[in-house]
């Protein structure tokens, strides 16, 4: 437009530069929706501490079973549920689409399916509480299922948000790699 200390071009104050200063949508999008699922890997971090506490005060006995209840057998593979939240993260610095991709296979396997069998153990345990107001193991004066299904289910609602938004985040990325093969 205009050359180093010379004249400018003719009909032009030099404004007309911004419309080329906008980020494209994709790159706008990659970087909210990075954002939402750093959010999400937190709020899924916080929920496993809290169920990491909770089996070592079982197992370690440091406060009595009526207080503290011995873990369901869901919850121990539900522990490696830390790993995709780990990959998720490790894909962001440079889009590594691999990783991402490796971080909803393995949410899939370590997070969503140990809560469906979560479920499904705690059902009957659930229906007797319910069905005849009995309850054997507690959490702290509630009853243990009750908290239990209250964490499967945001915890599900986690993971579910987490690996929509990844899919939106990889489809951004996937745009953006083929914009450049098309340079």
């Amino acid at each position: 437009m205009a050359s180093r200390g010379g004249p400018r071009a003719a009909g032009t104050d030099g404004s007309d530069f911004q419309h080329r200063e906008r980020v494209a949508s994709h790159y706008q999008m990659s970087v909210s929706l990075k954002s939402e699922i750093k959010k999400l890997i937190y709020t899924h971090v916080g929920i496993w501490l809290l169920l990491l506490a909770q089996m070592c005060v079982g197992h370690f006995k440091l406060l009595p079973h009526d207080q503290v209840a011995m873990p369901y057998q869901w919850e121990y593979p539900y522990l490696l549920s830390i790993l995709p939240s780990l990959l998720g993260l490790l894909s962001f610095p440079r889009n590594n689409i691999s990783y991402l991709v490796l971080s909803m296979i393995s949410t899939g396997l370590f997070s969503v399916a140990p809560l469906i069998y979560g479920a499904m153990e705690m059902f009957p345990m659930a229906q007797q509480l319910y069905r005849h107001g009995k309850a054997y193991r507690f959490i702290f004066g509630f009853s243990a299922v009750s908290v239990m299904y209250l964490v499967v289910v945001v915890a599900a609602q986690v993971h579910g948000w987490q690996l929509y938004y990844s899919k939106k985040l990889l489809d951004s990325w996937f745009t953006s790699t083929q914009e450049k093969k098309k340079k």
